[in-house]
């Protein structure tokens, strides 16, 4: 199978023109088929501030009204997407700007009501691997904006992370998949006071036994457990890493075994 590199980076590197640029020439310099997948939050919270639209959030995820989804929409899909694509573009790659609901790349449905009600958030449903897979065979490079669609004319806002994992999956079925997930420490601690003790390697056992050590603890629990799903689920290879380090050895890679 041919190589795929998925990356995902977060709104804090795509928002500031440093980390940006920085990420541009990385993500340029990658050789094969490659996707990005990025956020755009604090961009679409300042909005929100001069519009008058309260941001409200829960456990780190976003509350969104219909107020805020048009919002999420402007920055997202628009202002942060076309931003990265234009970057690219005067770096010689061919990149596409896409939310889910252009070709119905992405179908979700909104995330049903339980103790909180997170408004018009979506739970991707599917994925179209076929209508992706041809675009990258073609030389494009997806960049993809946290937003999916329901099918029935309403937009909703995804995680970021969620959109990188479902996507990879569902390409993995057509190519060799890495997905590189992009946080601001150099991988997975085993000291999170010390920058330089990156756990370079682990397997679901490593994990269960760091996680009973408490080694591994808080939000790095369900991202883990995220990233073992997309091993699972036919992706080769999960790592986690700077931004600044995507086309570098280093990081934590996950594998099955």
């Amino acid at each position: 199978m041919e190589k795929l590199t998925l990356i995902k980076v977060g709104g804090k590197i795509v928002e500031e023109d440093a980390s940006l640029q920085r990420l541009l020439d990385d993500f340029a310099a990658l050789e094969g088929r490659k996707v990005l997948v990025h956020g755009g939050g604090r961009s679409a919270t300042r909005l929100a501030e001069r519009l008058g639209i309260e941001s409200r959030m829960v456990n780190g995820r976003r509350i969104t009204d219909a107020e805020t989804l048009r919002v999420v929409t402007m920055v997202y899909g628009g202002l942060v997407n076309k931003n990265i694509v234009a970057g690219l573009q005067a770096r010689g790659v061919n990149a596409l700007g896409l939310t889910g609901a252009d070709m119905d790349v992405i179908r979700s449905a909104k995330r049903p009501v339980q103790d909180i009600d997170y408004g018009f958030v979506g739970d991707v449903k599917r994925v179209d691997a076929s209508l992706l897979g041809d675009l990258i065979g073609k030389g494009v490079v997806p960049v993809m904006a946290p937003l999916t669609h329901d099918g029935e004319g309403r937009l909703l806002n995804t995680n970021a992370d969620t959109i990188a994992g479902e996507t990879a999956k569902a390409l993995a079925a057509l190519f060799d998949v890495t997905l590189v997930y992009c946080f601001e420490k150099k991988g997975v601690l085993r000291n999170e006071l010390d920058e330089d003790s990156v756990i370079p390697a682990m397997d679901e056992a490593d994990f269960r036994r760091l996680v009973a050590e408490g080694v591994i603890q808080g939000g790095m629990i369900p991202k883990l457990e995220n990233a073992f799903e997309a091993l699972k689920a036919g992706v080769g290879e999960v790592v986690i890493t700077l931004a600044s380090a995507i086309g570098s050895p280093g990081g934590t890679r996950i594998r099955i075994c």
